[in-house]
């Protein structure tokens, strides 16, 4: 019996791992949906297990086809969009507190030029920066 350890197709005999690119996920989970198949028949088909197949469309189905990559952490879609609007909501804020600061300055100089408030109780000149 303990001839037959090293055999590949013995009980117990370990392959190596194997590593599958994006796209082959992908057309393996494609496999799946066609009419008449099932995770298991393709699963059975490429010697995987139908867990890996059901952990890989999980990860697509949450928005993440890019991290089925090598198993990176996985974003869902609503959360980047959510991001997403989140950024756009900063870069406008950013951009009225620029312009009030720009709109300030000006108020400054204006006031300065007429000498219409002390030199003493403005900021001194260039500190605007």
């Amino acid at each position: 019996m303990a001839e037959n350890q090293g055999n590949e197709t013995g009980k117990g005999a370990k392959r190596p791992r194997r590593q599958f690119s994006a796209v082959e996920k992908r057309r393996l989970l494609d496999e799946t949906e066609k009419p008449g198949e099932s995770v298991s028949t393709v699963a059975r088909r490429y010697s995987l297990s139908p867990s890996m197949l059901f952990a890989w469309r999980k990860a697509m189905e949450a928005g993440a086809a890019t991290g089925l990559h090598a198993e990176e952490p996985l974003v869902p879609a609503s959360e980047v969009k959510q991001l997403k609007a989140q950024i756009r909501e900063l870069e406008r804020m950013l951009g009225r507190k620029t312009q009030e600061a720009e709109i300030l300055k000006e108020a400054v100089e204006i006031i300065r030029e007429k000498k219409l408030v002390s030199p003493e109780l403005l900021p001194k000149k260039g500190s605007f920066r």
